[in-house]
């Protein structure tokens, strides 16, 4: 007798893209993404904006998700959705929509952490091989990073974590200051390919072991670029690939050494990047590096899986589903939400 068939649809809006998805077993039939290039002309994300751009994306976004699986409402086993972290104005259309729908439909409802389904995105079947539990995950991305043991789908103990600002803030803040548009951690990624990554040393926060910083480096490169303004006033446009390269190899560096003292404290040696920048050509490139130098089994999500997308929710979905781990009408957003 084979087994029932599970279908979920999934429901990302954690911040200021609209996504919804469709997995079927494990498989995706379907990921949507609406993204809102309102927050360009404002250098990041405004949240009042972001939580209307919701409101006008989410119903469009779920029916062309549903007819792109080639599926109807009612063949949906269960309605996940993000609970949290991230933007309350926004967490609040998507929660809002999936109880209603869930209601509607008589279905199950499913919160997800947002930053597990980064992680869980590494078991979105596509034939690949999956990671073996226990794995160390690095987390990064505009709002967290984060080292994480994974000891089950269910199982997640946060070892290391930022202090203060994340890699991916780093990153646009940086690009920022040198007159790159927002998102600018894409474009640093770019214009770092033809640059010299050790033309400019920048500053290596100095703290415990797995616990990351950013901050001082923000503040230190926004300070040598100030600095040697004053001397050269085409100073970065005479230099920004050079800039790029170096602020790029700095904080890559700084995730790949707290990968390295993860790997010394626990004994794991299967590795997984997850979140935004985890499509950072240069941190997957480094990572390839130390499969072969350091003998790691390493997982790389696909880039589609990387930035916020609904498949990573709905893959969370998929095992909660099996664990019977479902939510009643009261649940409510949380802008704090650990894992």
């Amino acid at each position: 007798m084979s087994q029932k068939s599970i279908t979920i649809l999934g429901i990302e809006s954690s911040c200021d893209d609209t996504s919804a998805a469709v997995i079927k077993n494990a498989k995706i039939q379907s990921n949507i993404v609406a993204n809102q290039e309102v927050h360009q002309s404002f250098g990041g994300v405004v949240p009042e904006l972001a939580s209307r751009a919701h409101q006008q994306n989410i119903v469009p976004v779920v029916n062309e998700a549903l007819k792109i699986a080639n599926i109807s409402k009612d063949q949906l086993d269960a309605i996940a959705f993000t609970r949290g972290p991230g933007l309350m104005g926004s967490l609040l259309v998507g929660t809002s929509f999936a109880k209603s729908f869930a209601l509607a439909l008589d279905v199950p409802l499913i919160e997800v952490n947002h930053m597990q389904g980064h992680i869980m995105a590494h078991f979105i079947d596509e034939g690949q091989n999956l990671p073996i539990f226990p794995f160390l995950c690095l987390t990064v991305s505009g709002g967290h990073t984060q080292i994480v043991k994974v000891n089950s789908p269910f199982d997640l103990e946060v070892l290391g974590e930022t202090i203060d600002d994340a890699a991916g803030e780093a990153f646009d803040k940086s690009a920022k200051i040198l007159g790159l548009p927002y998102p600018g951690g894409p474009l640093i990624d770019r214009y770092a390919k033809q640059g010299n990554p050790k033309a400019f040393k920048f500053t290596k926060p100095k703290v415990a072991e797995l616990s990351f910083s950013f901050s001082g480096l923000k503040s230190n490169i926004i300070q040598r670029i100030q600095r040697e303004e004053k001397k050269e006033p085409n100073f970065i446009e005479n230099n920004l690939v050079d800039l790029c390269a170096s602020i790029q190899f700095t904080i890559v560096s700084i995730l790949l050494e707290k990968i390295e003292n993860a790997v010394k404290k626990t004994g794991i040696t299967q590795i997984a990047i997850a979140g935004g920048v985890s499509a950072n050509s240069e941190l997957r490139d480094t990572l390839l590096k130390r499969k072969k130098s350091h003998r790691w089994e390493v997982y790389i999500p696909k880039f589609e899986y990387c930035t916020d997308n609904a498949a990573m929710i709905a893959i969370v979905g998929h095992y909660k589903y099996l664990n019977r781990d479902f939510s009643d009408s009261s649940i409510t957003p949380k802008a704090r939400f650990k894992i």
